[in-house]
């Protein structure tokens, strides 16, 4: 069974950075995996935010582009998103799992962001 565990959230001031972390148990351990960060806002759909594919090809929304940046760990079962000049429209639940999600893993509980002064 697959778990994933993210963390590194919490209450930033506008400008500020968050580097946020996702682990994931379960998982073959010869394989590297296309990953995302997601995120969902309240009342919003979920959206992603950044993808890394098994070939560290990493891909972002328009509205990060430039201030996020997604990385591998190592061991290769952890995944990074590095989050910098937040803004209060990065609030939100962040989550990790495949990109695209075609067969996606079980979500996780996520970890929040709030970004306010």
């Amino acid at each position: 069974q697959v778990q994933l565990v993210e963390s590194g959230g919490g209450l930033v001031q506008p400008g500020g950075s968050l580097r946020l972390s996702c682990v994931h148990h379960g998982t073959s351990t010869s394989s590297i995996y296309s990953l995302g960060w997601y995120r969902q806002a309240p009342g919003k759909q979920r959206e992603l935010v950044a993808s890394i594919s098994p070939r560290d090809i990493t891909k972002y929304s328009e509205s990060v582009k430039g201030r996020f940046s997604i990385s591998r760990g190592n061991p290769k079962n952890t995944v990074y998103l590095q989050m910098n000049s937040l803004k209060p429209e990065d609030t939100a639940v962040y989550y990790c799992n495949r990109s695209p999600l075609d067969n996606p893993w079980p979500w996780g509980q996520g970890t929040q962001v709030t970004v306010s002064s």
